[in-house]
Formats: C-alpha cells, sequence, structure tokens
C-alpha cells in the first residue's frame, strides 16, 4: 500500500511538473503585460513565429498593443513596441536584464564555441583596439588592398575591353565582400618564393572563393539551424559544414598565413591566456567569420540595387564619390590607376553614409533579446507601468517598432536615399507626437550588446560601392523587375535576404 502511494504521489508529482513545464499552469498577474499563450501547450506561438516572425508580431500587437507576452518554444517572450521604451531596456543594468544568456545558447548552438567568463572582456578590449580608431585605419586599408585583387586587379583601360559583363547581383556582391573581409581578417597566403606575388594573390582568389560557396551552404541553414528545427539530413550537413570550417580556419592555419589581423591574431592569444583549449579557439575563429561577414554582403547587395533602382539617387551618391577622389588627386579617368580608398575619404560621404543607412533601416531586423533575471519595472510612453517577470525574456524588434513605422520614417517602405541627411551635410533628428527619439534606426543592436565591429562592417560596404561606383558602369538586365521579397525565414537574425536573384551587368567606366 505505501509502495502505490509512492508511485501514486510520484506520477502526480510528474504530472504536475510536465504541466508546469508546458505552461499550463501560467497566468497573467495583475501588474504584468497582456498573456497570450497560443493553443499548443510548450511550443505556443513558434511554429507561426518562425514562419514570419515579422507578420506575427505585427497581429499580436494590433491584438494587445505596445507591450504583450507570448510564449514560444518554452519560453515567454514579451515584446516591447514602444520605441519610448527602449532606452530603459538596453540601460537596465546587466543583473536584471542579461543579453548574455540568449547569445551563448544561439552560439553554442549554431557555432558549437562555449563561451567562458573572459570571451565577452576580450572581444570588447581586441574590438576596440582593432575595429575603432588608429586600429580601424590599418584594417581599411588591408580591406582596400584586399578589394583591388579582388575587383580590379583585371581593369583595363582599353576601349576594346569595355565589354559587358553579367552577374547575379547578390551572389556577386556576398562574394567579394566576403572574400575581402576574409582575407583583411584572417590573412592571405604568403608568396612560396620571390618575385611570386602574383600567383599568391591568384591563390587568395580561389581560395577565399571556394570558403564563399562553403560559407553560403552554412548560411542557408542558419535560420533553421538556430531554432533546433533542421531535419535529419541538413542536421548532417550542418555538422560536416562546422568541422570544415573549424578546420579551414583552425589558429594553427591561421598562423601560417601573412598579414593576419590584429583583431584576430589578439583573441585567440587572449583566450589561450586565459585557458580556452585549442579546439574550442578553432570554433570561436568560426563564429567571428559569420560575425563579421554574415550580413555586410547581403547589406551591399541592397544598397547597389537600390541605387540602381532609383537613378536619381545613384546619380547623386556616384557624384559624390568622384568628388571625393578629385579631392584626394585620384580623378578616375582613362589611363588612371584604380583609385585608393582611405579611412579619411570615406569620412567625407554625407551621402553615401545615408544611403547605407536608409537601405539597413529597410532590410536590417534583428532582435534584441535579454534575459529578465530579477523582477524589473517598465513604464510605457503612455504611463502604464509593467512589470517583468524574472525567468521570461524581454525582446524588441525595432524593425516594427521603429524602422518600418510611418509616425517616426515618412512612408517607411520607399527607399529615400537622402533620408538621413541635412542640406548641409548633418544628421537628421527625427521625432513621434513632438518628442525627440534616441532610437531611430537600430541594425547594430543597442546599448551593451551593440555590434562591436560595426565601424568596420559599415567601411567595408562603403569601400565596396565606392569602388563599383568609381570604375564601373552599372545597369540591371531588366530595369522594369522588381526589387525581390525577403525570405521571411530570416527575421531576427541581421540583414535580410531575398527570395531570389537579380541579373545586373557592368563594364570598365574607362
Amino acid at each position: 500500500m505505501v509502495l502505490w502511494v509512492i508511485l501514486l504521489c510520484t506520477l502526480v508529482s510528474s504530472l504536475l511538473g510536465g504541466l508546469y513545464v508546458l505552461g499550463v499552469f501560467r497566468r497573467r498577474r495583475p501588474d504584468e503585460p497582456p498573456l497570450d499563450k497560443g493553443t499548443i501547450p510548450w511550443l505556443g506561438y513558434l511554429l507561426e513565429f518562425r514562419k514570419d516572425s515579422s507578420e506575427f508580431l505585427k497581429r499580436m500587437q494590433r491584438k494587445h498593443g505596445d507591450v504583450f507576452t507570448v510564449l514560444i518554444g518554452g519560453y515567454y517572450f514579451t515584446f516591447v513596441m514602444d520605441p519610448f521604451c527602449f532606452a530603459t531596456i538596453v540601460k537596465e543594468s546587466r543583473s536584471k536584464l542579461d543579453f548574455r544568456t540568449s547569445a551563448t545558447q544561439l552560439v553554442m548552438q549554431v557555432f558549437g564555441y562555449k563561451p567562458t567568463e573572459s570571451t565577452h572582456s576580450v572581444v570588447h578590449a581586441s574590438s576596440t583596439k582593432h575595429l575603432m580608431g588608429d586600429g580601424l585605419t590599418v584594417l581599411t586599408q588591408a580591406t582596400m588592398e584586399n578589394f583591388r585583387k579582388l575587383l580590379l586587379f583585371n581593369l583595363s583601360s582599353g576601349e576594346e575591353k569595355r565589354v559587358w559583363q553579367e552577374e547575379n547581383l547578390f551572389h556577386y556582391c556576398y562574394n567579394i565582400v566576403f572574400s575581402a573581409g576574409y582575407l583583411a581578417l584572417y590573412g592571405t597566403e604568403p608568396p612560396r618564393e620571390a618575385g611570386n606575388k602574383e600567383k599568391a594573390e591568384e591563390q587568395d582568389r580561389l581560395q577565399s572563393n571556394q570558403l564563399f560557396q562553403e560559407f553560403r551552404k552554412y548560411d542557408r541553414l542558419f535560420p533553421r539551424l538556430a531554432f533546433a528545427m533542421l531535419p535529419p539530413k541538413d542536421k548532417r550537413e550542418a555538422e560536416r559544414l562546422k568541422r570544415h570550417f573549424w578546420n579551414v580556419l583552425s589558429v594553427k592555419k591561421a598562423w601560417q598565413k601573412d598579414n593576419i589581423s590584429g583583431w584576430i591574431s589578439d583573441q585567440d592569444q587572449l583566450l589561450a591566456e586565459n585557458g580556452v583549449p585549442e579546439y574550442m579557439r578553432n570554433r570561436f575563429m568560426f563564429m567571428l567569420l559569420w560575425a563579421s561577414q554574415g550580413n555586410t554582403g547581403p547589406t551591399a547587395f541592397w544598397l547597389l540595387l537600390y541605387l540602381l533602382k532609383h537613378p536619381e539617387a545613384l546619380k547623386a551618391v556616384r557624384d559624390e564619390v568622384d568628388k571625393v577622389s578629385r579631392e584626394s588627386g585620384q580623378e578616375v579617368k582613362a589611363g588612371s590607376p584604380p583609385v585608393t580608398v582611405t579611412r579619411d575619404m570615406l569620412n567625407q560621404t554625407p551621402l553615401l553614409d545615408s544611403a547605407l543607412e536608409e537601405t539597413l533601416r529597410l532590410v536590417a531586423a534583428p532582435m534584441l533579446v535579454r534575459a529578465v533575471l530579477e523582477g524589473t519595472s517598465l513604464r510605457t510612453s503612455s504611463g502604464t507601468e509593467f512589470t517583468l517577470r524574472k525567468g521570461d525574456r524581454v525582446a524588441l524588434f525595432p524593425h516594427i517598432s521603429v524602422q518600418m513605422n510611418p509616425e517616426i520614417h515618412e512612408e517607411p517602405h520607399k527607399f529615400k536615399y537622402d533620408r538621413f541627411v541635412n542640406p548641409d551635410g548633418t544628421r537628421k533628428d527625427f521625432y513621434r507626437n513632438g518628442k525627440k527619439l534616441k532610437f531611430v534606426n537600430m541594425p547594430w543592436g543597442a546599448g551593451v550588446s551593440t555590434c562591436p565591429g560595426r565601424f568596420f562592417a559599415t567601411a567595408e560596404m562603403k569601400l565596396f560601392v565606392f569602388l563599383m561606383l568609381s570604375h564601373f558602369e552599372l545597369e540591371l538586365v531588366n530595369e522594369e523587375e522588381e526589387i525581390p521579397a525577403i525570405d521571411s525565414s530570416r527575421w531576427g537574425f541581421g540583414t535580410m535576404q531575398p527570395v531570389c536573384d537579380v541579373r545586373f551587368r557592368y563594364r570598365p567606366r574607362f
């Protein structure tokens, strides 16, 4: 009899525990945001959220208002759509709202890297040193040199060579920008003997192109891998690709390269000094590759495409880069050498800056997530006060809240290359209901989780577009072709990607 009681109690406890995990007992407290658990225990709205996060969140916002809590795959997410609340959230102390919890889970899931306590400080210190200030100047020069060997090495001033070449725009931009960034960061092939520079450069072009092909395979799997929703065949392919990158980017091979960036070498050295084993540092190298190159190529594609679809924007930005080149003593004309673009030159392009920021406004859609470690109060712009429950997640989705908000950006679905710049070249301010906004475009995140590589990424994309507009005539094969729709599976992971590519042609200007 006692045994049966024990078994029954165990069964009931297990059942209640299971129901608790599934979210059956969760109820909204009086001071909490509206709660919507969906109809499927534990899963909640995972499938709908995974299918199209943007449309799902728009529907929830219409139903519940600017702050609401939903169940997604066993976690309760409170989405805050009021942009005036953003500063409070991103500035809150890590003891209450911690961004590292979700980030740690993601990098382990996607890259097989397990961060240590020292990882964040290592990345922060190295990024501050090498991706900003004087370090950024050095890295910009290295990236320029690699664009030269990838993009400009076969330019000819002969009229007979001014023939049109046709490519897929997304593949072309992603490949060139990825390859230049990879070579600038991870180093170049050393010449095997004196006078063998051309062969080494050819090897760089070949190897970076091969790496990009494998990178694209992994990139296509990334969204489903992050959600742990890969079918068995794709899961095996993801594991194969991970091991390939761990090998190709291994620290042993990295140290055999010439011109390895200080950003890469310093981080590896610091991790080694902090006792991180070599196999885990190899995985860290793969994580850095995706973090640095996973969004720049797609963004460059959208920027060029928007410029090609808006001739007045293309002319204005091209006139600006030509002017900057002339003032640097490097006017592009027949017989002149390729332009060498410096960081100082990139700092003189307010229209290109605005066009890039407008592109990011339209297509950059990261999701900023914090784990709620301690019950936290949140006051909205309307004066309503909510409590964020310990153990939940709080999330921002700026693409809807600010970037496509018609109360902030007039005609938000239109590309306006000069949206972010005043006539005198200064940056514009934006308001909602007469109140100035701090956050009007958030492609890089915000607060302590702001992307540390944003200045290098910006320089990389601007270098590419500057060189393309300086040296090539560009046009779409079909000028009437519509801008392709975005791949809705990639919401929340940075820059969106198109559902199909676009054909374009290019040839030397002179």
